[in-house]
């Protein structure tokens, strides 16, 4: 466990095979029945313990044969290259749900390979957010559009009770793809959900 603690903060881009706004936000069944996606924290601002993750990011892409709480699922996480061996350390314990956190639910629903250090370029821009991980992932998001006017459409997702924020905005991928060969994940989902929110979490 962190001596002094840890605390992480900043944004966190989502990608599934969901249709836009993605049911299990609501505690509903994945559009298609099983959910492939994941999760992208880009951290503004954090330590653990003593050792400072500020500008760092890390990834996990997971393949559920159902919904999420019910498990089964194969994952696979990556984590900045930048990062030195402490704050990747820091980072693999997080991200393996060993000091709680949402990471500590989600680590029972899945078998995680990784974090493996990929390269991040990464643009947190509201609705034309985006980042590439190496070859291993990208997501371009965009606005929703009317399906008759092809008008922009801006909805926005409250979530008081989040596990992972408590706010989201709604878009678009314009494209979205994982290959995380080491953790045999690998999917397409452009055209499908993606989602922008901010992210806080602390613990001991």
């Amino acid at each position: 466990m962190a001596e002094d603690g840890w605390q992480v903060e900043g944004t966190l881009m989502i990608a599934c095979n969901c249709d836009y706004g993605c049911p299990s936000n609501v505690n509903g069944r994945p559009t298609t029945g099983k959910c492939e996606g994941g999760w992208t924290w880009h951290i503004e601002s954090g330590h653990y313990g003593d050792t400072s993750l500020d500008g760092l990011n890390f990834s996990i892409y997971a393949d559920w044969p159902g919904a999420i709480h019910e498990g089964g699922g194969k994952a696979v996480a990556f984590v900045d290259e930048r990062a030195d061996d402490a704050q990747r350390e820091a980072i693999r314990t997080l991200a393996r749900g060993e000091v709680g956190g949402p990471w500590a639910i989600f680590i029972n629903t899945f078998d995680l390979d990784g974090p493996h250090p990929v390269p991040y370029e990464i643009e947190v821009d509201g609705e034309r957010s985006s980042y590439r991980i190496g070859s291993a992932a990208e997501l371009q998001m965009a606005p929703i559009t009317n399906p008759v006017t092809g008008a922009e459409v801006h909805p926005r997702l409250v979530l008081p009770e989040g596990l992972l924020t408590r706010e989201l905005g709604l878009f678009r991928s314009e494209k979205f793809r994982v290959d995380g060969e080491a953790g045999g994940v690998r999917y397409d989902h452009t055209g499908r959900y993606a989602a922008l929110g901010a992210f806080a979490n602390s613990g001991p």
